[in-house]
């Protein structure tokens, strides 16, 4: 079968690999759409994601596809059924498992990253990892179970309450998702700062109140001359030193603060923490989906929030490693990758 293999820093390629056997408990899925996520990037550029990869590993955590085949004793799914699949696999076993904090599991598995993924034709998995698809939803659109989780954990993290007026930072896929996520969790308001024309325009029709291009503009004068006099709190989606402290700076007295943009291992950013007293904040992040993949599918199969316009382009499995390498595509917005094209 044709895959994506990781080999080290800015060495991946296409290969010919051995289609996957199918064990008990285990499913083998067809992927039809693979979605590049900025933890993609983070190790083709040869830095930690989520977890560490070793290399060779074929790579992509957000896909869907059919099922080509079940092991023995399975009965949740079928085979012809559409799905996608939550690539953070637990052990059940060890204390954080134990102690309903699954997402810090000392053995997790991670599909994609630490195991082979779905930049495959094939993947196995086990059934407990598979969830269904309204027949409605396209295979792009149930790619996106998986980042529609992790942004729905930090969400949870929020605290967004009906009067609370939110600022999300940067205007990416998780940015735009975030931004609905804060409306459906009962934000009155909700702001985004964002450079890039485009993604500001796709914001508006989202349903943002406001966009702001921070270049050249006093954000803060900015936001309270369009009636955010407060934020309650402020979602840092760029993965940048920058926009982090910016978060810090801009959120008002007892807002919340979630570092959610993944940064590089090793960023720093300036903080006092005289400001953090004097606001009484809560800095907080986010890591991957404890717990939510079921609800996040629930949202795509519905319909209620929208994963779709800000796809920029369904690319074959040969363009993966431009896709990596150029950061001016991916600006563009989020590729999605089709391994059968």
């Amino acid at each position: 079968m044709k895959s994506a293999v990781f080999y080290g820093k800015h060495d991946i390629n296409i290969v010919d690999s051995p289609k996957p056997s199918v064990k008990a408990g285990e499913v083998l899925i067809q992927v039809m759409a693979c979605g590049v996520c900025g933890t993609d990037v983070h190790i083709y550029e040869g830095d930690k994601g989520a977890a560490a990869t070793t290399p060779p590993t074929i790579l992509g955590h957000e896909f869907s596809g059919v099922v080509e085949a079940v092991g023995e004793g399975i009965t949740s799914v079928r085979v012809g059924q559409r799905v996608c699949v939550d690539p953070n696999d637990t052990c059940g076993q060890c204390r954080p498992c134990l102690s309903g904090q699954a997402h810090f599991c000392q053995h997790m598995t991670g599909i994609g990253t630490t195991v082979n993924g779905g930049f495959a034709q094939y993947v196995s998995v086990r059934a407990k990892q598979v969830y269904p698809l309204a027949d409605g939803v396209t295979f792009a659109q149930g790619a996106m179970g998986e980042p529609v989780s992790c942004c729905l954990h930090g969400i949870d993290l929020c605290r967004i309450q009906p009067s609370s007026r939110v600022l999300v930072i940067g205007g990416g896929m998780i940015g735009l998702l975030m931004m609905q996520l804060a409306r459906l969790a009962g934000a009155h308001r909700v702001a985004l700062l964002e450079p890039v024309a485009e993604k500001r325009a796709l914001a508006e029709k989202l349903g943002a109140d406001l966009t702001l291009d921070p270049r050249g503009c006093d954000v803060a004068a900015a936001l309270q001359a369009a009636g955010f006099e407060t934020l309650e709190t402020v979602i840092e989606c760029a993965g940048l030193p920058a926009t982090a402290a910016q978060a810090i700076e801009l959120a008002s007295p007892q807002a919340t603060v979630m570092l959610f943009g993944l940064t590089k291992p090793d960023d720093t950013i300036p903080l006092k923490p005289f400001t953090v007293f004097q606001k009484e904040l809560t800095i907080t992040a986010s890591f991957i989906n404890p717990y939510t993949m079921g609800r996040a599918v629930d949202l795509i199969n519905s319909g209620r929030i929208d994963v779709s316009s800000m796809v920029a382009e369904l690319a074959p499995l040969e363009q993966l490693p431009d896709i990596l390498s150029r950061p001016e595509l991916r600006a563009r917005g989020k590729y999605i990758i089709d391994p059968q094209q």
